[in-house]
């Protein structure tokens, strides 16, 4: 076994873990994002088919094979890319934009049926291809918050480098050889794994920033009928004196509730009269709480003085406390607390 034989075997291998990962925290670091079921669905169907193309990659490498006379293995291709683009589809569009009527792209699955694999696999690389397009057309009808969706375009932009140079290898299996495809798909697959997990672990919030991009992006006005001002007295109460920010399930549907108001009011409110989304001022109050705590408690942990803002992880605190003040927390306390030169 080669070099490049062996850093795919590696890579499908990590490919398997982050799989577990990723299902992990679509059920629980993302469970309070406003997703759809269809998207919700399409990234579950993604994650297995991934897993599932990685364990046949793994065993034609190790075995040999006629991986492409495989019928699973081109039903499996026809699977994954509807996947891909119903759960990108859900990050770029309103949740309410969902239709159970959408579930039926899953029917291309049908064309291994009447097709010979010959066929099928190119076409289900076309059909990749169709949906990539259609997903940047979303990207770019979100360009007017393009000053707000910095972080999750550079993720979109990761996701679609990798998702276009497996859409090209696809196209040019039949000229590169099956081996060599095997190798290279493998490989962007774990690339694709290593870039998730990279991203949940930099950019905890990152769903939550989209979430808030789209919802500004296509929210008619919501607000005419409300006393925006009497909201917004009642909605700095609730952070202020009540600190529901502390709250580490704190959810836009669940604040909105307390002020008896729809999500898309209350997110409406935020973005107008604050000028940020709700993720981002729930952070930004935190991180300010943070502060405070920081000076005020010299002894206690920084881990501590985050879990105690709202923060449910260190590196979710690390990753907000830096991107609003341009420090860590440590930085930040050492900087506060040092004693006054002589």
């Amino acid at each position: 076994m080669n070099t490049v034989e062996f850093a795919a075997i590696l890579l499908i291998g990590f490919s398997l873990g982050a799989s577990v990962l990723l299902l992990l925290a679509l059920f629980t670091v993302y469970r309070a994002v406003e997703q759809n079921v269809v998207s919700r669905l399409g990234g579950i169907v993604l994650l297995v088919g991934l897993v599932s193309l990685q364990l046949l990659h793994a065993d034609y490498l190790w075995h040999g094979g006629e991986l492409f006379d495989s019928k699973i293995y081109a039903a499996l291709l026809l699977l994954v890319a509807p996947a891909f683009y119903l759960f990108f589809r859900g990050a770029l569009q309103p949740p309410d934009a969902a239709r159970p009527a959408q579930l039926l792209y899953f029917s291309s699955i049908l064309i291994i049926a009447v097709t010979p694999n010959a066929l099928a696999i190119p076409l289900a690389f076309l059909l990749g291809t169709t949906y990539s397009v259609r997903l940047l057309l979303l990207v770019y009808r979100l360009r007017a918050q393009r000053k707000r969706f910095q972080l999750e375009l550079f993720a979109f932009a990761a996701f679609g480098c990798v998702a276009l140079s497996i859409l090209v290898l696809g196209l040019a299996a039949p000229l590169v050889g099956v081996r060599a495809f095997v190798l290279s798909y493998a490989t962007l697959i774990g690339i694709a794994f290593w870039l998730s997990i990279y991203a949940l672990l930099r950019f905890p919030d990152l769903a939550s920033l989209a979430s808030d991009v789209v919802r500004t992006t296509y929210a008619a006005s919501t607000l005419k009928n409300i006393d925006c001002a009497d909201a917004v007295a009642r909605l700095d109460g609730l952070m202020e004196n009540d600190k529901v920010y502390t709250d580490e399930n704190l959810s836009l549907s669940r604040l909105a509730q307390r002020l008896e108001l729809s999500s898309h009011q209350l997110s409406e409110l935020i973005n107008t009269r604050f000028g940020v989304g709700f993720s981002r001022d729930v952070r930004e109050r935190r991180v300010a709480a943070a502060k405070h705590m920081l000076i005020a408690e010299p002894d206690a942990s920084v881990l501590s003085v985050g879990l105690s803002v709202g923060f449910t992880s260190q590196s979710n605190f690390y990753a907000a406390f830096r991107e609003i003040s341009g420090e860590v927390p440590g930085q930040f306390r050492k900087k506060q607390v040092a004693p006054e030169p002589d």
